[in-house]
């Protein structure tokens, strides 16, 4: 399995070593560089599509006819010329000068930049959407930097990586960037799972897909494996429609769409502003409404708003300074007034908007009585890449069934995740399946749910559930009598274990930022008690790590001591018995 964080750094590190040994900026050096990223990962994608389409190739005097660019934009999929494929400009000739090559207007180029501006302008002729959009600065590059960052990106994990993978790496980068060219407004990257939960719900199959904060195009690029998965065109079935005011952001959009064989009309800058204007006129026209929209945003012009109207259940609170102090409640309202008389919308919220107050209350009753709230997920913490923030998935359907119209359905799926490592949380494949069947089996769509459990059974063989589970119960038992001290986060179940076991442990709350603070409150209450060492993550270092593991280790008689005269039971044996109860069931 790749790991993306360590890819990201990696690539980083290399790439601003070389930026620090140019006389580039920033500004100058940043889109340039997530430039040669698309590259790279178009080609990668080049490769996949092409050995698709040679699978069946038909021959002709016992040669293979060569793929054509008709062939890709069968597949909905980004042909890239021989010059614009990144294999060639990584082996050309140190001396670009001596190899005589002609740009695609006929003129001699003799520098590597040269020749990667000309690979960008013959990608764009390849899409409409892209033209003007790829970079073509690359002659401000050395061409022995230039070089050096073409082999520092040709990474093989590139093409293991599947999602908005450029999406990701641009954030990481961009956030590296930061202090030169970006400001944080709330505005980041949503996590592939989040964007697989909402798309998975809204199932989307054809019509007209808005997202009104569209980003790198993240949603996008899920909707249209999803509606590819299925067996259609996602090009045919659907149309796709983005605004986004940052520039960089929505170029990055077109890119990454590009290479993803997607089509949309994007648009950025001040007139695709969502606060005050409608820049496609889609307002009661989308069969789905999508987006992960920049959070608890304020100083929001409120005549400008009521102009661009898209507010059916009234304006938001109005300071004396006529401008919306939060603006999370206008983008709800958009999502809504933006779905056509059978649409369903998805999209990611700050937490506290469930419970806000004044008019937001009023908008929420309104909003809850139109009957057209679908299902509602609380989200944990340390699910985005930069941000320790909760967070909510909210979902609209206006076409719901007649047994659910008066109903909503909540998931607190807070404590439910995989831990990616210390600082970041996501759903498993298995877990967005879990959360997804929760949804089905409210809406009635039990073939889905006995499908899935039919993967289930499939996946883990023909013994049935009570064999399995006696073998997990021992298999626990045995691992955890195997160990001399425990290191743990100090959730509930975690000291429930703990305590059972009688084993000495270090626990490592997380921070009060990080967490609602019962793992910090559970932690003093067991160092108190006698049980553990608590080692706050504030402080935690190689060194204090180390020096707490050595005084539990030598003062381990006292704690195991304490923790024998508690009266908690083995509650392994009490987890492992009410998971068989619920799997017979």
């Amino acid at each position: 399995m790749i790991n993306i964080r360590k890819l990201e750094a990696e690539l980083w590190e290399s790439a601003d070593l070389l930026r620090a040994g140019s006389k580039l900026t920033s500004n100058q050096y940043c889109m340039p560089v997530l430039g040669l990223i698309f590259l790279r990962y178009a080609y990668s994608r080049f490769k996949m599509v092409e050995a698709e389409i040679l699978k069946n190739r038909p021959s002709r005097g016992g040669r293979v006819m060569p793929v054509e660019a008709s062939d890709f934009a069968a597949k909905s999929a980004l042909f890239l010329p021989k010059e614009a494929q990144y294999d060639y400009l990584l082996n050309l000739p140190d001396d670009i000068a001596s190899a005589g090559l002609v740009n695609r207007d006929g003129q001699t180029m003799t520098s590597l930049g040269e020749v990667v501006n000309n690979a960008m302008a013959l990608i764009e002729e390849q899409s409409d959407q892209l033209t003007g959009v790829l970079p073509k600065s690359y002659t401000d590059f050395s061409d022995e930097l230039l070089s050096e960052l073409l082999r520092i990106f040709n990474n093989s994990a590139l093409d293991e990586v599947g999602g908005d993978i450029i999406g990701r790496i641009y954030e990481y980068f961009l956030n590296k960037f930061a202090k030169n060219i970006a400001s944080d407004d709330g505005v980041f990257f949503t996590p592939k799972s989040l964007v697989k939960m909402i798309v998975n719900i809204i199932e989307p199959q054809s019509g007209i897909l808005l997202d009104p904060a569209c980003g790198s195009g993240g949603m996008f690029i899920q909707s249209g494996d999803f509606v590819n998965q299925s067996g259609m065109n996602a090009n045919s079935a659907m149309t796709f429609y983005g605004q986004e005011k940052v520039e960089y952001n929505a170029q990055l959009c077109l890119m990454n769409m590009a290479v993803h064989g997607l089509t949309g009309v994007i648009k950025s800058g001040d007139e695709a502003n969502s606060f005050y204007h409608d820049a496609h006129n889609l307002d009661g026209c989308c069969d789905y409404v999508m987006a992960n929209p920049p959070f608890n945003v304020d100083k929001v012009k409120a005549e400008s708003c009521e102009s661009a109207k898209r507010l059916p259940f009234g304006m938001s609170s109005v300071n004396k300074n006529k401008e919306v102090g939060n603006g999370n409640y206008l983008w709800i309202s958009y999502f809504y007034s933006y779905l056509n008389e059978k649409g369903r919308a998805g999209f990611v919220m700050a937490s506290s908007a469930t419970d806000s107050q004044g008019k937001d209350k009023d908008i929420r009753r309104k909003l809850v009585e139109t009957g057209h709230v679908d299902v509602m997920i609380s989200v944990g913490n340390n699910f985005f890449y930069t941000k320790s923030l909760p967070c909510s998935l909210w979902f609209f359907d206006k076409n719901k069934n007649e047994a659910i119209k008066d109903k909503v359905l909540f998931i607190d799926a807070r404590n439910y995740y995989t831990v990616v490592d210390r600082t970041l949380n996501e759903w498993s494949e298995w877990q967005l399946k879990n959360l997804n069947a929760i949804v089905w089996l409210y809406r009635g769509e039990t073939e889905k749910y006995t499908a899935l459990l039919n993967e289930y059974r499939t996946i883990l063989g023909n013994g049935n559930f009570e064999d399995i589970l006696d073998q997990l119960k021992d298999e626990l038992k045995d691992l955890f009598a195997l160990t001399d001290l425990v290191i743990s986060r100090a959730g509930a179940n975690a000291i429930c274990e703990l305590l059972a076991l009688h084993k000495p442990n270090l626990l490592i709350p997380l921070s009060v930022n990080a967490s609602r603070g019962d793992q910090i409150l559970n932690a003093r209450s067991f160092e108190r008690q006698g049980y553990s060492i608590v080692l706050e993550e504030e402080s935690l270092s190689k060194e204090s790590l180390l020096n707490s593991i050595m005084s539990l280790y030598k003062n381990r008689t006292s704690y195991i001591d304490a923790m024998k005269n508690s009266p908690q039971q083995n509650s392994i044996d009490t987890i492992i018995d009410l998971i068989e109860t619920a799997a017979n069931k």
